[in-house]
């Protein structure tokens, strides 16, 4: 095995240089711990952006992955599987809508969700050839694809990556009134994250989601709500919409539904709305197959007890309260998030982002700083509340210079 050292200079020396992460060098991980080469222990206070929701190595899922890697992993989208349809028909179900479409990453399902939207457009709404238009929020994260960048209103992902796909309106995040503007004959989505993650964990203002919803229906719109980080159970809830009582037309799943062990994204939406694709005019090579659907499968099942959703919410008010000591007493600006999912914005005579993280990872915890002064906090569902307060713990010593004891 090599050492940190060996492994970095050879990831500095032959990848290109598209990240920024931290130095450390994981070779082997178990619920909310993650070890490095050298065998120092980390707490996970990321899990992947919410993919890890249900911790590293989870049992079940990795039983179920290696039930599946026996039988058969691919079949590609010519033939059906075994799979398959049980996982569509499950999935449906979770989300309380009629059909899915599979695909692989997040950014492949926004993609399928944006082109979904634009042939319901036409051939559904009939709005003319080539004059849909999809409303979205400033601050957006959705993805990197060409088309998702277009939209984005973060320059370091936009920069040099033109000429921008057309057709998208861009209003501020929360903001009802201009939504109720942007939105005309044409329109034929509004696409929101309902908690901002990229952004900073940006929660919207009471009553948004639920003023979208009532536009959208109004002016016969596609409300697509982007659930990769925000859905199945970081929130405290299967879907964070579920929080204003809620429903889209349409969800777009990821991260989380691959459970930390194979790439899984999904649409999932009516069969008016899915039933504008027919044969050959999109898809995936990958999506759908039977190692995904197995493990997905098994996620789904995880997600029906409620369990996870009882975690986020509980655990979640112990990290927000222990959050709000440190704002109280100055160490952060700004707390923002629902469940077990926090924005922490630091001051500005405490560190940079980057710094604060720099420093948790030599106390043994690691977290991913976002627009430069904030770091998000998204620890496994399956974290020990011991865990999770020795994780704050480490925090309010780094950001107060003294030594850190667990509450």
């Amino acid at each position: 095995m090599p050492s940190s050292t060996s492994a970095l200079a050879a990831a500095e020396a032959h990848s290109a240089h598209n990240y920024h992460p931290l130095p450390v060098v994981v070779a082997s991980a178990d619920g909310a711990w993650m070890t490095d080469v050298e065998g120092r222990r980390f707490l996970d206070l990321l899990a992947g952006y919410s993919a890890l929701n249900f911790g590293h190595s989870n049992r079940r899922l990795v039983e179920a992955a290696k039930a599946q890697l026996e039988r058969v992993t691919l079949t590609s989208r010519a033939f059906h599987h075994d799979r398959f349809g049980e996982f569509c028909a499950q999935l449906a179900e979770l989300c309380g809508m009629e059909t899915v479409l599979p695909m692989n990453t997040g950014a492949e399902a926004v993609e399928t969700a944006v082109k979904t939207a634009r042939k319901w457009g036409y051939r559904v709404k009939r709005v003319p050839d080539n004059m849909a238009k999809i409303v979205v929020a400033a601050n957006n994260f959705h993805g990197r694809t060409t088309t998702l960048i277009s939209f984005s209103t973060d320059p370091v992902a936009r920069a040099d990556h033109g000429p921008y796909t057309p057709g998208f309106e861009i209003v501020p995040y929360g903001d009802l009134t201009a939504m109720g503007a942007a939105v005309t004959e044409n329109t034929v989505a509004v696409l929101l994250e309902p908690i901002q993650g990229e952004a900073g964990v940006l929660v919207p203002p009471a009553g948004y989601l639920p003023g979208v919803r009532a536009l959208t229906r109004e002016r016969n719109v596609l409300f697509v709500a982007d659930e990769i980080q925000s859905g199945l159970g970081r929130t405290g809830r299967t879907f964070a919409c579920e929080h204003e009582g809620v429903v889209p037309d349409m969800y777009v799943l990821g991260k989380a539904l691959g459970g930390g062990v194979v790439p899984v994204s999904a649409v999932v939406s009516s069969a008016e709305v899915l039933g504008v694709h027919r044969p050959g005019e999109h898809g995936s090579t990958f999506g759908g197959n039977p190692l995904a659907c197995a493990v997905a499968l098994e996620v789904i099942a995880m997600l029906r007890t409620g369990e996870f959703q009882r975690r986020a919410t509980e655990l979640g008010e112990r990290l927000h309260h222990e959050l709000g000591r440190l704002a109280a007493a100055g160490a952060v600006t700004a707390v923002r998030g629902r469940g077990l999912w926090a924005g922490v914005d630091i001051a500005p005579d405490r560190g940079t982002g980057r710094e604060v993280s720099e420093k948790l990872m030599d106390r043994g915890v690691l977290v991913k700083e976002t627009q430069g002064a904030t770091i998000r906090i998204a620890p496994p569902l399956v974290i020990s509340e011991e865990d999770l307060d020795w994780g704050v713990a480490q925090l309010r010593a780094v950001l107060t210079d003294r030594p850190a004891h667990a509450t």
